[in-house]
């Protein structure tokens, strides 16, 4: 059956700021403090959403979380009405109240692992909520991406929304930010990469400044969920040493679509197995393994980091060649934008280049690929979705006049404090429920 990839990105919420919650990643945390531009940064998503539906791909969007988190603060002792909550927070851990204000939900890249149908055991699209337990942050992101992720996937004959896996640093599971698949067309079955910076039992190499924030005993649970075979799936460790530079995840060296995998010479510990591995796998469903290796001369590490090139989404056009869509920071450093003009002149399957302003998003630490969630579904699926969340015009108009009317177009880790904003949050989110047809998706909906 025929299928295609729809990518779902994230709505950047209402409480967008930078607080330099992520240690490890080197944008996040060398802007720590920065005064933010909420609406700005919707704005900009939206555009990017906008423009790759009008260029024929398909394109939906997932809802920003309820920010902060009051229930959150009231687990951790602090007590009263929101305000009394929000206001103590503020006065005596105002870190915390950083974090449960985060907007990092944002980028769905981290939302959940996704298997298509053409892979599973069962025939179904299988999509496993990732902990992120890595960071406080973003561990308590779990429930309401499971929430939403159900509503929208809602048909079980067409799909299986597992919850998270246990909250605990072996089982540490960070999405589709980790994983690659790679196959002849969409609708193919495909070779899925997961890849790994650490192994739980200690066994191996492991990063030594920054975490490695994917284990291989999470990457091998999914696995297991989403019925994959051992003929279908390569497990590849991310390189420590990239890990200690910045790249906490794999998503910031590498990304695939369809044969193509698009990598930085250092992305993997073990490259020429892992290639060979996805070679192997992939001639024996019929199809020829392309990868592309950016070599280290033409682009270092750090200049990957600094520029998110690899943190860019890969699409295929009707015609069969790819687009590489890329952040402005990509044009602005001579060279990275030297590589990608002579990559696109060289004949291979990227041929052309979509470049996106995403400075808000860029500034904490997340480029096009993080701000998109990739879902390949067939005919049946697509109609068994909630099809509110797919853009098109209507949507992006809607959607657009609902940020202008309801974002603040300055915010600082100041300003959570302010009771206002919670109420602001709710009121624009419950709003938004009813435009994407979700249904009461979030806790204060329902009275919790």
């Amino acid at each position: 059956m025929s299928a295609l990839e729809v990518n779902f990105d994230g709505l950047v919420g209402l409480t967008h700021h930078y607080a330099g919650l992520s240690f490890g990643n080197v944008a996040s945390t060398s802007n720590k403090a920065a005064v933010a531009n909420p609406k700005l940064a919707a704005l900009q998503g939206l555009a990017k959403m906008k423009r790759l539906a009008d260029l024929g791909f398909a394109q939906a969007v997932l809802p920003p979380h309820e920010r902060p988190q009051v229930d959150l603060l009231r687990r951790l002792g602090f007590a009263g009405s929101d305000a009394q909550v929000l206001a103590q927070a503020a006065r005596q851990a105002p870190a915390l109240l950083s974090a449960v204000g985060s907007a990092s939900a944002m980028w769905t890249a981290n939302a959940a692992t996704v298997s298509p149908s053409a892979d599973t055991r069962d025939g179904r699209v299988h999509l496993t909520v990732a902990n992120l337990n890595n960071k406080f942050h973003r561990a308590s992101e779990a429930t309401t991406t499971e929430a939403i992720l159900k509503a929208i996937f809602a048909d079980e004959r067409h799909f299986a929304v597992h919850s998270a896996l246990p909250q605990v640093a072996q089982f540490g599971d960070e999405g589709a930010a980790n994983h690659n698949r790679l196959s002849r067309q969409h609708g193919e079955a495909g070779v899925e990469l997961f890849v790994y910076g650490r192994q739980a039992d200690g066994q191996g190499v492991a990063p030594n400044r920054y975490p490695a924030r994917q284990t291989r005993e999470a990457s091998e649970a999914v696995i297991r969920l989403h019925g994959l075979s051992e003929d279908n799936c390569v497990l590849a460790q991310q390189h420590p040493e990239v890990i200690d530079l910045g790249v906490f995840h794999n998503d910031v060296i590498a990304v695939s679509n369809g044969p193509v995998l698009f990598h930085h010479q250092r992305a993997f510990w073990q490259t020429e197995q892992t290639l060979a591995e996805l070679g192997r796998k992939l001639a024996a469903q019929g199809t020829e393994f392309v990868p592309i290796m950016v070599p280290d001369r033409a682009v270092s590490v750090s200049d990957a980091v600094q520029t998110y090139l690899f943190n860019s989404q890969l699409l295929t056009r009707p015609d069969g060649k790819m687009l590489l869509v890329v952040p402005q920071e990509c044009r602005e450093h001579a060279g990275v934008w030297r590589y990608l003009s002579e990559l696109v002149q060289s004949g291979c399957p990227i041929d052309a280049l979509e470049v996106f302003d995403l400075r808000e998003s860029m500034r904490n630490g997340g480029g096009p690929a993080c701000l998109r969630l990739r879902v390949v579904l067939n005919e049946a699926e697509r109609a068994a979705m909630a099809p509110g969340v797919l853009m098109n015009d209507a949507l992006y108009g809607r959607l657009t006049t609902w940020v202008e009317r309801h974002y603040r177009d300055r915010l600082s880790a100041e300003d959570l404090a302010d009771p206002q904003l919670l109420e602001e949050n709710r009121r624009a989110l419950d709003e938004l429920t009813g435009i994407l047809g979700l249904g009461s998706i979030y806790p204060f909906q329902q009275g919790a």
